[in-house]
């Protein structure tokens, strides 16, 4: 079970002892799935022994869609405009019955409310993120070789009574 060396600052409600120092604390550093968690005081995270901050880009924060999609949805909302002004212009030029200037109306009305539903999705605000840490490599180190010894204790417990017991009279 191997986790990975990256942990989110998280805060609780219930304060308990620092990993370090075992003073009361709430802040909690823990990886994405929570296999692996542990508190610690604010003063530690920014000492570079313990743990250093991952910072990140703000604007790939902001924005949750890719730049190709936003590139790839204007041109699609750009080429539905194109054959739009095509089919008015169509319209305009060759009389026709007034049953199919209805139809033509009604789907150009449903074709305008995509453009409408995209800036919806774009606009949404980015959920918020917690702060990203890396452990020290020999402070990470520990946690995965206590992580390795509670595994392997509950394996002897699981396979003790499975083996043999001592004989219990003496051999001939």
């Amino acid at each position: 079970m191997s986790f990975p060396n990256l942990y989110y600052k998280r805060t609780t409600a219930t304060a308990k002892a620092c990993y370090i120092c075992y003073k009361p604390t709430t802040a909690v550093l823990a990886t994405i799935d929570t296999s692996d968690f542990l508190y610690t005081c604010t003063i530690h995270l920014s000492d570079h022994g313990f743990a250093t901050r991952v910072l990140e880009l703000e604007s790939e924060n902001k924005i949750g869609i890719s730049v190709e999609e936003i590139a790839r949805l204007r041109e699609e909302w750009e080429e539905k405009q194109r054959r739009k002004q095509e089919k008015e212009k169509v319209d305009k030029d060759k009389p026709a019955d007034e049953g199919e200037k209805k139809e033509d109306d009604g789907k150009s009305g449903k074709s305008s409310k995509v453009p409408g539903s995209l800036p919806k999705s774009g606009s949404l605000s980015p959920r918020p993120t917690h702060e990203k840490y890396i452990l020290h490599r020999d402070i990470f180190a520990l946690r995965v070789s206590e992580h390795r010894r509670r595994r392997q204790t509950s394996q002897a417990k699981d396979l003790a009574p499975r083996l043999p017991g001592a004989p219990s009279s003496s051999l001939p």
